[in-house]
């Protein structure tokens, strides 16, 4: 009987309960723990409300090894899903490891008190799976996770050998506040304010933050002022896709956005360095995080769509050719379905059908993996039943970013 643990209670953790309820022939049964346990309570009553189904809920202090492994030896589940916030990767992944559990997750590790976003420490710990017999899926999100699986299923079918790939995110939703993030804050301002980088002929290039900007005619959205970010599939595909020459990616900010955050970068207010404030710590991102909207309390008020994809250029038959992968959801239509927006649903649900391909024994070997390196094929089916339906056009070579 599959069973599965979903750690976190955020918007993105909404949508995988949401998802996972609607497929009990694959996950017979659901707990949704969080520290915050009214969340996952709350989560599990919108469920019963919507799909009659019930889910259990549990209380768990991530941060917390032994209480995750007690948690954990206690329940047995089949996997765990880690939506929880990336400084705990490497905690959960330690526990899963005592007792016995597959692990995924949809963001690499970061460290707490540095803005570092790397693969090497969950690289680590290939060897410790391989011989423990369990499976890790790391990133199994959009980006990272859609646009890995994008990249791969163009390997696969779609050209003989690629030159560069170029991954676009564009939300042009607008949820009616001044200044509002649509996933964890603290994570997304670090994110942002870190400097660019990608990959080119075997080497990293680095840019100041925001200052490459392109405008990028989107299908479904049209054009939109699009900045290059470091992302952190750029650094897995860039070893795993064949002939590769350069891998950017992209991100959409609308001028309003970039205002508010250049204001909050002038006085302080995205330091990840902690200051003493009536004798207690804390750092004036983290403060900023309780200040700002709750990324979940986004989902009634936000309207229009997303369009994220990958812009590939390479070979097919001794031809070159130029194609777009691109998902567009809406946000509204999203809410409506598991009362979340849409970047909330384009993360979870790629981590409900990649638990689904652990749970169905597809991607099961041992060790620790990036989604490139699993077969795209069930997956990308997946995404077409679940609400993440993918399109490929073939655009003109002399436009290309």
């Amino acid at each position: 009987m599959p069973k599965v643990i979903i750690i976190g209670a955020g918007g993105v953790g909404n949508v995988v309960a949401h998802k996972c309820a609607q497929l009990p022939e694959i996950f017979e049964e659901i707990v949704l723990a969080s520290r915050t346990v009214s969340k996952c309570d709350a989560i599990a009553k919108d469920i019963e409300a919507k799909q009659g189904r019930t889910i259990r809920t549990a209380a768990i202090d991530a941060n917390d090894v032994p209480a995750t492994t007690a948690l954990l030896l206690a329940e047995k589940p089949d996997l765990v899903i880690n939506v929880a916030l990336p400084y705990q990767d490497l905690t959960i992944m330690d526990a899963c490891l005592a007792a016995g559990v597959d692990y995924l997750d949809t963001a690499n590790y970061e460290p707490l008190d540095e803005a570092k976003f790397e693969y090497k420490w969950q690289w680590a710990y290939q060897d410790r799976f391989k011989e423990a017999g369990r499976t890790a899926i790391l990133g199994s999100g959009f980006d990272p996770g859609v646009t890995n699986m994008f990249c791969a299923y163009a390997q696969k079918h779609l050209f003989d050998e690629i030159e560069t790939i170029d991954i676009l995110d564009a939300n042009a939703g607008d949820h009616g506040h001044h200044f509002a993030t649509n996933f964890n804050p603290e994570i997304n301002i670090r994110e942002i304010t870190a400097n660019g980088r990608y990959w080119e002929e075997g080497e990293w290039k680095e840019v100041e933050p925001m200052s490459v900007h392109q405008v990028y005619d989107f299908p479904v959205v049209g054009k939109q002022d699009a900045y290059l970010l470091y992302h952190e599939e750029l650094e897995s595909l860039c070893q795993n896709i064949k002939g590769l020459k350069r891998i950017r990616f992209w991100m959409t900010f609308s001028e309003k956005y970039l205002t508010h955050l250049r204001v909050l970068e002038n006085v302080g207010m995205t330091s990840i360095e902690p200051i003493e404030v009536n004798g207690a710590k804390i750092s004036p991102i983290e403060f900023l995080t309780h200040v700002l909207p709750d990324p979940s309390s986004l989902g009634p008020r936000t309207k229009g769509k997303t369009c994220i994809g990958c812009d590939i250029v390479g070979t097919k038959d001794g031809k070159k050719k130029r194609m777009f992968i691109y998902n567009s959801c809406d946000h509204q239509a999203c809410y409506k379905e598991v009362s979340s927006q849409a970047i909330s649903y384009t993360t979870g649900v790629p981590a409900m059908i990649g638990a689904q391909m652990i749970l169905r024994g597809l991607w099961k070997e041992p060790g620790v993996w990036n989604m490139e390196q699993c077969d795209p094929d069930p997956f990308m089916e997946e995404l077409n039943l679940r609400g993440l339906p993918w399109q490929v056009i073939d655009l003109p070579l002399e436009s290309q970013p």
